[in-house]
């Protein structure tokens, strides 16, 4: 049945939280009681991306985007826009520097600088049907790599393309798919291929959202490379805390097992590949390798030695391919349009040398104290400037940016003379921060610097396994002195002691979790010596963060005793009559913040 026009709802985690299943619900109900059942189609469609402006309803082929759509506004969204063909302006995105709503997608500077190859198929597909993904001319890498090249020729083709691993370490991934094929061969062990869906950094969501929007890229992907490197075995582990990429990716294997493209005798051919599902309990260790594959075999995700190659000696002492979602959904494209198309995106030159560039795209969660939080696929090499200012609107409430962190926990924080500093493995690394697995978090005039360093230290601290000393002792130590710091009792020796302490984890840890942990600290004293500084000498907070350095405060001049603020106080510090003078009993003042929150004058500051 041909329709003039498809409603299409955002069914990605962030908007589905917000309500969008029961949007669409409502959408169907209202559509079909204006007689449009025949006309107009609803679908559910992975991740599109705008997270912040959540749930959002986009009209097609109208090219219309909706934000923050609620039941309340399907009725008139119907009557204005699908029956009388206009759109409905009260949900139209308005960009936080223009007044005038802008109507279409591609307009919206969010989506403007966006080159998408992971997400290709975001928002076109609906994720629990695999027959829209064949429709987008899915699986026919696949049929490709099964009829007309060989093993070698597939890796080669990946070697030629100059991708790179995603998951964080930047491996060429070609080389890793030549050296397990080897392995494979020479020991004469069946090999087997991973997915590392394990994302466990604060903020970070790419995997996921990959996943939720098109899982079948992931399942297309991970066969090809089963097929180059000669496995018949493969495994997805993927974190707890992601019960609908979950259940998306299992429907999506099953629904590809029955159409013969998992299992035995693949599209016809003597190639039989199939892949199962482990779930993770949210150890963040587990996203390294040898931790992630020790976990696979239902032992303690505890990392090894690195002396020891996974592809040679991985799960189960078999040759292991492990690749994060983002790698393997670069795979198909690589394959269906070839390695000179992909090679035109990004930087350096990989024809001599593999490690040589950044090609491709890099998938990104854009979160912090930016306008426009969410999703974000952009080609390697564009600049810090361009992701936070023009795709992510600047910086929210008008306040000054003044740091952002790449590479998740493990990464550095960048200032303002960095911004302009292009995004790709070498000059991120150079500049002291690493490019992960894709988080990017923005923070503004108010954030404090020793105690974002602080909060990743104390993560990392939680989350190491203990294993080696120089990374459980050294967070401890390093957190135990940051700690001290913000509190008022720092020491200047203990900047050179922090130091230290950092240059003998990245020296002696055991695996990359405890080797990169010092990087927020390192980044931060490089960038932001001074916070420090003034922390230690005058102990004061420059972005009025740290509790032991602060104290709050109500401007006479603004009060006018509407008592919002003493009836949310936990500790009664608030005095004052109903519309007189309030003010705050410093003793009492727990700090907690929900003063400021609820306080409609904007009286109460922190000094």
């Amino acid at each position: 049945m041909a329709y003039r026009a498809n409603v299409l709802i955002c069914g990605g985690t962030g908007c589905v939280s917000g309500g969008s299943f029961a949007v669409k619900k409502a959408l169907e109900t209202e559509i079909e009681k204006r007689g449009l059942k025949n006309e107009i189609m609803v679908i559910a469609t992975g991740c599109q991306g705008f997270c912040g402006e959540g749930p959002i309803v986009i009209v097609q082929p109208d090219g219309v985007l909706y934000c923050k759509v609620n039941v309340n506004d399907v009725p008139q969204l119907v009557e204005e826009h699908l029956l009388k063909g206009r759109p409905y302006k009260k949900k139209l995105y308005t960009s936080p520097v223009e007044k005038a709503p802008i109507p279409a997608l591609k307009e919206i500077p969010f989506f403007a600088k966006q080159r998408l190859v992971v997400l290709r198929n975001r928002g076109l597909i609906d994720p629990e049907k695999i027959e829209d993904y064949i429709a987008v001319d899915g699986f026919a890498a696949l049929a490709k790599c099964l009829t007309e090249m060989t093993p070698e020729s597939i890796i080669n083709e990946i070697k030629k393309s100059g991708l790179r691993g995603r998951g964080g370490g930047g491996f060429p991934t070609g080389i890793k798919w030549e050296s397990c094929r080897k392995a494979a061969i020479h020991r004469n062990v069946e090999p087997v291929v991973i997915c590392n869906a394990d994302e466990g950094d604060p903020g970070a969501f790419m995997d996921r959202s990959t996943i939720e929007c098109d899982p079948c890229a992931i399942i297309e992907g991970m066969t090809i490379g089963a097929r180059a490197i000669g496995a018949k075995q493969g495994f997805v582990y993927i974190r707890q805390e992601y019960p609908l990429a979950r259940e998306r990716l299992a429907k999506a294997l099953e629904q590809a097992r029955s159409y013969g493209l998992l299992g035995d005798n693949i599209l016809g051919t003597d190639f039989s590949f199939d892949i199962k599902i482990v779930q993770g309990a949210g150890a963040f260790v587990c996203g390294e390798s040898t931790a992630l594959m020790a976990s696979l075999e239902g032992k303690v995700g505890e990392p090894r030695a690195k002396y020891i190659h996974t592809v040679e000696y991985g799960y189960e002492n078999r040759p292991s391919c492990l690749n994060n979602v983002e790698t393997w959904a670069n795979v198909p494209p690589i394959i269906l349009r070839g390695a000179e198309w992909f090679t035109s995106m990004g930087t350096g030159d990989v024809s001599e040398n593999p490690w040589g560039g950044s090609k491709g795209t890099k998938v990104f969660s854009l979160a912090g104290n930016v306008n426009n939080t969410g999703l974000i696929e952009v080609p390697m090499g564009i600049t810090l400037r361009e992701i936070i200012f023009d795709i992510g609107g600047g910086i929210a409430k008008g306040k000054k940016f003044k740091a952002v962190q790449t590479g998740g926990p493990s990464g550095g924080f960048l200032p303002e003379s960095c911004i302009d500093l292009p995004v790709d493995f070498d000059s991120l690394l150079e500049a002291g921060t690493m490019m992960g697995s894709g988080g990017m978090v923005v923070a503004d005039e108010d954030t404090c610097m020793v105690d974002s360093a602080k909060f990743f230290v104390s993560f990392l601290m939680e989350e190491s396994c203990g294993k080696c000393t120089p990374c459980r002792e050294g967070l401890r130590s390093m957190y135990n002195i940051l700690d001290a710091i913000t509190k008022g009792k720092g020491k200047e020796e203990d900047i050179e002691t922090l130091q230290e302490i950092g240059e003998v984890m990245m020296d002696c840890c055991l695996c990359a979790l405890g080797s990169s942990a010092p990087n927020p600290v390192i980044s931060t004293i490089r960038y932001f010596k001074d916070e420090y500084l003034e922390h230690i000498r005058n102990k004061k907070c420059p972005g009025k963060v740290c509790k032991a350095m602060i104290i709050y405060k109500i401007n006479s001049e603004l009060c006018n005793g509407c008592h919002a603020c003493t009836k949310v106080c936990p500790s009664d510090a608030i005095i004052g009559k109903q519309k007189e003078l309030h003010r705050i009993d410093v003793q009492k003042c727990i700090k907690c913040g929900a003063c400021i929150d609820v306080c409609p004058q904007e009286a109460i500051y922190k000094e």
